[in-house]
């Protein structure tokens, strides 16, 4: 398996720096081949900007469509076309970060924003009465597992169904469904460590332990059953749900997830 690891913390002596340095030695033990997006000590860029398109940026900037002239002209900035050469390299993807402010940190956001450019992870396929183009389910990153391990200041509790904080898998979802699904990668089930704040040199062998056990799984672990967008779920164009497939009661998000 070939895994690369996008991370995003400030501080390498950080919980989520253990995690991180734990899931390399872990996973290149196993026999696997790891690959590491470090992005604060690469000093990542997070604002989209002409420079990322450079002859192929237009007056005024149209990001989708001069993302897409750059990646088609294989013009795009350095480090965007590295970025996008590791996620065509690996077959997992394993983002390491913590919850703020009830999303990613905003230099991973910027990655995202970057590296997932018109064409390389979204516009593409036809568009006709059955099919509304290659997404959530297809498209050019399929075949590809993802993981989100996620450390969040609050207590458990604050993130069930009825926690102030709301569910997490809501909380994720944007991520999950809108950010990685898109473009066809099947997702794990997210690792998440609750009241980190507080938590203790001594309860970290227990952590590390669970983190090695899903580490070692993840060519095993079965992906959240999202809905293909055409596999005959969703009216065309519409994309809403067609009646009478939602379980009863469901509402919301949990719409796009199949029992």
């Amino acid at each position: 398996m070939k895994t690369l690891i996008v991370y995003a913390h400030p501080e390498p002596r950080s919980l989520n720096g253990s995690l991180k340095d734990l899931a390399v030695s872990t996973l290149e033990s196993a026999g696997h081949e790891v690959r590491m997006s470090d992005l604060y000590a690469m000093n990542w860029k997070a604002v989209v900007d002409a420079a990322d398109y450079g002859p192929h940026a237009s007056r005024p900037l149209k990001v989708a469509r001069d993302s897409g002239r750059a990646f088609d002209a294989g013009t795009l900035a350095p480090d965007v076309l590295a970025e996008q050469e590791k996620l065509l390299w690996a077959d997992t993807i394993i983002f390491q970060f913590p919850l703020w402010w009830y999303s990613m940190p905003a230099i991973l956001k910027g990655w995202v924003d970057r590296v997932f450019t018109f064409h390389f992870a979204y516009g593409v396929g036809e568009h006709s009465d059955t099919q509304y183009g290659e997404r959530f389910g297809e498209g050019t990153l399929t075949g590809r597992r993802a993981l989100l391990s996620v450390t969040a200041g609050g207590p458990e509790p604050h993130y069930a169904a009825r926690g102030i904080n709301g569910p997490i898998e809501d909380l994720l979802f944007p991520i999950h469904h809108g950010i990685l699904y898109y473009p066809g990668i099947e997702v794990l089930p997210p690792f998440v460590l609750y009241g980190t704040d507080r938590m203790t040199d001594g309860d970290y062998p227990d952590v590390a332990n669970a983190w090695e056990q899903r580490l070692l799984t993840l060519e095993s672990a079965e992906p959240i059953p999202f809905r293909r967008q055409n596999s005959g779920d969703y009216e065309i164009p519409s994309l809403h749900l067609k009646e009478g497939l939602e379980p009863a009661g469901r509402t919301g998000f949990g719409l796009h997830v199949r029992d």
